[in-house]
């Protein structure tokens, strides 16, 4: 993880801009008259503004005046840079008419089309361009491409600025993987020619207790491609903030930035076995049953069932169930695994019926890590990763391939064909099903895909009947392309025009002889929570694409997630959209997340809460020790998994504090005390227990800690964009 932090010159910031949908060139045109133009906010994609999900093409045109006094500010006097924030999926910038910058490849290009949905933009022009008007009225005209919602220029205001030698400079910080010697780096950077030194000051805290642990000072310069680096070990069972300030020595000019390294809550497991996933499953009669029990503790260990049911068999190696039951009913057995370090049971119902989903499927989805690189060996090795690191013995085991499998045509007959990067599909079901693993995949009920490959347009039946013979176990159905054909529907504004293309799959995966979880992805078009139920979903998208920042994440899961709980239930979940943690990138670029470790400790609390899908996203292979803790503790999922699948729904919103709870199948509720502000909170429970209908606490759990807490003492420190995440018994 990665943060960067500068100060500039008095820039230029505009927060709105005005907008059409549609194409032309002319509309980067200085003169042309813009005035009845819709006018938008920059910071938030045009689908959340009202802009048709439909719209491919936009055009955001924005009038600034840049000064000479900005110029003479600036002890560079270079360039005036354009920070334009990130656009959803390409964009051409024209400053006057003039082609400043460019980010992706958009349709009828030269070359692929290539969406660069992630890549901030940040475009430059020197300061003696004579394109520029100095004092006078400029016109900067965005052209932006969407291939699907939401579209559009997101992530901030836009920032217009003729830079100092300082505002070269940036504070980045990381951290090293290692448990032995765990330790954390700050950077000066510089990206300027100009060599920059100065003074760096760092204050380590403790952010639980506020107790300054240390103060240093340093004198450091750094020039392009030569940062400065300090290397310093940390504790990190800690929770620690770091302050740090760089001081220019010529201007005096200062830059700063905050920082917190990773710090591990959960507590190391047992090694004796532990068994970490629900104690029901839920399957249709017949189906074949793919199932892992999932038990932590020191390998080897054996899983066995002095009573299991006829018609199913333990891999006692690997707790794999697999067999079928034909009659409807509820199959209780007991399940004991041992190893030489001790012996644990559980037991376990399996309900046969016609209700499959009982809890929020857990597991991994290629697409935030790989995106349209996907292939069948990193899947494999994503799967094997999932084992080999321990995720298995927590309830990961959905194996999910998303899109780009598809070859580029069907095969003589009509059925669906991959492409060279899955060579054989049915192989690499089986190889899941052996390791008790679950199996993926992904298409749209339209021509093609988001990513342009197939999709199952006319060839729905063909194509779940394929999905049966490969052994598939889910299915994301896509929205993307059917746009296509909705848009030329007569009926297309109305509800009926949505379900239709979900309920025509519905019915042929019905048909099939097994199990296929049903996820629609339409990101929350109609209110699908109302009727996912109708065309028998497991589980429906609510929002557009999560992307690994606080503001995507805050939107996504504080905002727009606050009213659905009545629609939650086993068997149907919201799904607020994958897992941001860990190293993501949508390509082969692969980053650790944005999101600062607090920011993922309210993510993953978050999403246990809402009873969400808990799909990984991030490259399994590359699993650092805090990421694994995050996923890994099985009280927190506990919460997510638990039976009654009630979706928390949020009690209390205070200012920038949020109490979300949730009632569990034990007659204990599970709280979550959230900081969506910026300084730290001290927030004390009881001051809420009338709002959360409570009365007399009898016990209270910190769930990430796995520690009993006082009952008398319920005053919390929640730190910025953290979370306090307990269970509590009256």
């Amino acid at each position: 993880m990665a943060f960067a932090a500068g100060v500039c010159a008095q820039p230029l910031t505009i927060s709105t801009a005005w907008f059409k949908a549609g194409d032309s060139k002319e509309w980067s045109n200085p003169q042309i008259d813009d005035s009845a133009w819709k006018t938008l906010d920059v910071s938030r994609t045009w689908d959340s503004q009202g802009i048709p999900s439909s719209t491919k093409f936009g055009w955001y045109r924005m009038h600034f005046t840049p000064t000479k006094a900005m110029l003479e500010q600036s002890d560079l006097k270079e360039v005036i840079e354009f920070d334009l924030g990130t656009i959803d999926d390409v964009d051409e910038v024209y400053l006057n008419g003039k082609l400043i910058g460019k980010t992706g490849n958009m349709p009828g290009d030269t070359g692929a089309y290539a969406a660069m949905f992630y890549v901030p933009r940040k475009y430059t022009v020197p300061v003696n361009d004579k394109n520029i008007k100095w004092d006078a009225d400029n016109v900067l005209a965005v052209r932006c491409y969407s291939d699907n919602a939401p579209g559009g220029m997101f992530g901030g205001n836009v920032k217009i600025n003729v830079p100092s030698r300082i505002d070269g400079c940036t504070l980045s910080f990381s951290e090293t993987d290692s448990t032995n010697k765990p330790s954390y780096s700050v950077s000066l950077n510089n990206t300027y020619k100009s060599p920059v030194s100065g003074t760096l000051k760092l204050e380590i805290t403790d952010a639980e207790t506020g107790k300054v642990i240390s103060n240093i000072e340093k004198k450091i310069s750094a020039r392009d491609g030569k940062p400065a680096i300090i290397t310093l070990p940390y504790d990190r069972s800690k929770c620690l903030r770091i302050k740090a300030q760089f001081t220019e020595a010529k201007s005096g000019k200062t830059i700063s930035g905050n920082y917190t390294p990773k710090y591990i809550l959960t507590p190391e497991a047992p090694a004796a076995p532990r068994f970490n996933t629900a104690p029901v499953y839920g399957v249709r009669p017949g189906s074949p049953i793919h199932f892992r029990f999932g038990v932590s503790g020191d390998r080897p260990m054996k899983i066995t069932s002095p009573d299991l049911p006829a018609g199913l068999e333990i891999n006692p190696e690997n707790g794999a169930l697999s067999g079928s039951l034909a009659k409807e009913g509820d199959y209780t057995f007991t399940v004991v695994a041992t190893n030489d370090k001790g012996e644990a049971s559980q037991q376990f119902t399996i309900k046969v019926g016609n209700r499959i989903a009982l809890t929020p499927p857990m597991g991994w989805n290629s697409w935030n890590c790989w995106g349209l690189s996907v292939s069948q060996d990193k899947v494999m090795a994503s799967a094997q990763a999932l084992i080999d690191k321990g995720l298995a013995d927590y309830g990961y085991a959905y194996i999910n391939v998303d899109d780009a499998w598809e070859a580029p045509a069907r095969n003589a007959d009509g059925t669906i064909a991959v492409n060279e990067k899955f060579p054989d599909m049915k192989a690499l079901g089986d190889w899941l099903h052996e390791r008790g693993l679950k199996f993926g995949i992904y298409s749209s009920p339209g021509d093609y895909t988001c990513g342009g490959y197939l999709g199952s347009l006319d060839h729905e039946k063909q194509d779940a009947e394929t999905y049966n013979s490969w052994g598939v176990d889910y299915l994301k159905y896509d929205w993307c392309g059917y746009v296509h054909k909705h848009v030329n529907e007569a009926d297309k504004k109305t509800v009926a025009s949505y379900v239709r293309p979900y309920l025509l799959m519905e019915g042929y995966l019905r048909e099939q002889p097994r199990d296929i979880f049903y996820s629609l992805c339409q990101y929350g078009m109609e209110d699908v929570w109302k009727w996912g139920d109708f065309v028998d979903a497991n589980s429906w998208r609510t929002t557009g694409d999560i992307t690994d920042t606080w503001e995507s994440m805050y939107d996504i899961g504080f905002v727009q997630q606050a009213d659905l709980y009545p629609y939650a239930h086993p068997g149907g979940w919201n799904d607020p959209d994958m897992l941001i943690v860990g190293k993501v990138g949508w390509s082969n670029n692969l980053r650790d997340s944005r999101l600062t470790p607090d920011e993922q400790y309210t993510h993953i609390s978050l999403w246990s809460l809402l009873a969400a899908n808990m799909l990984i996203g991030c490259d399994l292979a590359q699993l650092d020790d805090f990421t694994i803790n995050l996923l890994c503790n099985n009280e927190v999922n506990a919460v997510n998994q638990d039976i009654l699948g009630k979706q928390a729904k949020r009690d209390v919103e205070d200012g920038d504090i949020q109490i979300w709870s949730r009632p569990l199948s034990d007659g204990s509720r599970a709280i979550g005390i959230f900081n969506v502000g910026t300084e730290d909170k001290t927030v004390n429970l009881k001051d809420y227990m009338g709002t959360l209908g409570l009365k007399n606490l009898k016990s209270i759990r910190d769930l990430w800690r796995q520690k009993d807490l006082p009952t008398d003492d319920t005053s919390y420190l929640v730190l910025p964009h953290g979370v306090k995440f307990i269970k509590v018994t009256e």
